[in-house]
């Protein structure tokens, strides 16, 4: 279980970090949020970079949430995230700069959406997939 405010605190980082790879147009800024992302997915939400901080800086003086949600959702959004800023830096690789500004223009819109309303993509599309049915195999206590 996870405290959903890191959660949007993450995808404000997030947002700043891709809009200023967007902008600038900076591969090392993306292969870094695609190591964030890759911690997300891999280590679980709460053990990300920025989970960190929150965690460190910004929960001690916000104090305890008022509830905790499954982290299973926001590990899948991370393992999304991952999916479009590694497309990025393949079209960074491959040369191609339209790939690269359309994969990151998601996975930025996909950020935006989450710290500013609430709304997370990514645990939204989980949660079809296991309405249909279909068995992911993401911890629920990661």
């Amino acid at each position: 279980m996870i405290d959903p405010r890191g959660q949007r605190f993450a995808a404000a980082v997030t947002t700043l970090v891709l809009a200023v790879a967007l902008l600038s147009d900076s591969t090392w800024l993306l292969v870094a949020q695609a190591a964030a992302f890759a911690a997300g997915l891999l280590l679980g939400p709460a053990s990300s970079p920025y989970a960190w901080v929150f965690r460190t800086v910004v929960r001690p003086r916000i104090g305890p949430p008022a509830d905790l949600e499954d982290a299973a959702p926001p590990r899948f959004a991370q393992g999304c995230g991952l999916a479009f800023t590694v497309l990025a830096l393949l079209g960074v690789a491959l040369g191609m700069p339209v790939l690269t500004t359309v994969a990151v223009s998601a996975a930025l819109a996909a950020a935006f959406l989450n710290a500013a309303f609430g709304v997370c993509l990514g645990c939204e599309i989980y949660l079809r997939l296991r309405r249909a049915g279909v068995p992911l195999r993401l911890s629920r206590s990661a």
